[in-house]
């Protein structure tokens, strides 16, 4: 009886742990659907960047791009980041010296992170839904779920966020760059100002799981009107 309860026990154990790796693995699995949705809801705004070594997607007004590494280990510095145009900052009162070092790329504002130094190998050709794989296999971390507007995320660190609707057909946000507004606010921006961001308080978690407000610099578009 009692090896009979110990069996019990251990499969009912198995069994909640396999539920938990399934439970776990929704990031990983839906944010590749999800991902690969954007990808073919933004045709040819996703492209090539031969020059970086990795894939673009580019905004339908042309003013941001998320770019992401092929292979970290040629990569010389950031592996996956969002670029944006610097003059609607500088419109905004950016006093461009007092941002951090190398944040200013000639007319581009850049925020991003190192994955690492990790030489990517690939079944098949690289692709960009195949490179975003790659960062859910070996930096599953760096990829947030946004409960309150239902969307997977890449961070970028320092409150910097790509972000992307788990699903299109219920969601008017289906991709939104996001910038921690702080450190504009410190060089002279006024960030109600920022021609084509939106200046907003987001609901999200702290580290213990409590429900916050942060503000944020967002820019949504909504992939079926292209806006």
């Amino acid at each position: 009886m009692k090896k009979k309860l110990l069996l019990t026990a251990f499969s009912f154990l198995v069994l909640l742990g396999f539920t938990a790796c399934n439970k776990l693995d929704v990031i990983g699995d839906k944010s590749i659907i999800s991902f690969d949705a954007v990808i073919k809801a933004s045709g040819n705004q996703v492209t090539e960047d031969s020059g970086f070594g990795g894939w673009s997607l580019e905004a339908p007004d042309k003013t941001a791009r998320l770019v992401w590494s092929k292979d970290y280990s040629k990569t010389s510095s950031l592996d996956v980041f969002i670029e944006t145009d610097v003059q609607p900052f500088i419109d905004a009162g950016l006093d461009t010296s007092k941002l951090p070092e190398g944040m200013l790329l000639g007319d581009k504002i850049v925020v991003g992170t190192d994955m690492g130094n990790d030489t990517l190998t690939y079944d098949g050709d690289a692709t960009p839904l195949a490179s975003y794989k790659q960062i859910v296999n070996l930096y599953r971390g760096n990829l947030k779920y946004h409960a309150t507007l239902d969307h997977f995320g890449i961070d970028m660190t320092n409150g910097n966020m790509f972000e992307w609707a788990k699903n299109m057909a219920t969601n008017d946000k289906d991709m939104v760059f996001v910038l921690n507004p702080q450190v504009f606010i410190d060089a002279g921006v006024d960030p109600n100002k920022v021609n084509g961001w939106v200046f907003a308080k987001v609901e999200t978690m702290d580290a213990k799981g409590k429900k916050i407000q942060v503000d944020k610099l967002l820019k949504p578009f909504d992939l079926d009107g292209k806006n």
